[in-house]
């Protein structure tokens, strides 16, 4: 398997993800919204790491650390950049949320904050992130 096609699978399982964070908007699961937003961005990140980078991605949820070892702090493409600094504290959300699914006690206490409006916010950003990233696949 190629890149390309390592990406590509990664993005399809990313899409997957958030097509799910989709229909449990839909069934009130209000906490697996941001979960699964969590999981298709990170998923997509990784296929970016694979693409750029020619090897597998780093065994970690921690999808700004994933998003630092493709680009660095590479400042000369300063739309990147721009986008970088608006969706880095989106990033550190989405690990809350990663990490609200393996701490029981943490999760209830988040599963509370995260209402239907919370959700709804969550996967809009989750889409506009999930297209940016997209587009880096240049």
């Amino acid at each position: 398997m190629d890149n390309n096609e390592k990406y590509d699978h990664w993005e399809d399982i990313a899409r997957y993800d958030l097509e799910t964070a989709e229909a449990m908007l839909h069934s009130g699961r209000y906490l697996y919204v941001a979960f699964m937003c969590q999981q298709a961005i990170e998923k997509l990140v990784k296929g970016l790491f694979v693409w750029h980078k020619d090897e597998e991605p780093p065994r970690t949820h921690n999808i700004y650390s994933i998003y630092k070892a493709i680009y660095g702090d590479d400042s000369h493409n300063k739309e990147r950049t721009e986008q970088e600094k608006k969706y880095t504290p989106f990033f550190a959300q989405l690990l809350a949320y990663y990490i609200s699914e393996r701490y029981p006690s943490y999760k209830e206490k988040l599963s509370a904050t995260v209402t239907r409006e919370k959700a709804v916010e969550v996967l809009s950003m989750a889409r506009e992130v999930f297209l940016w990233l997209q587009s880096l696949k240049q």
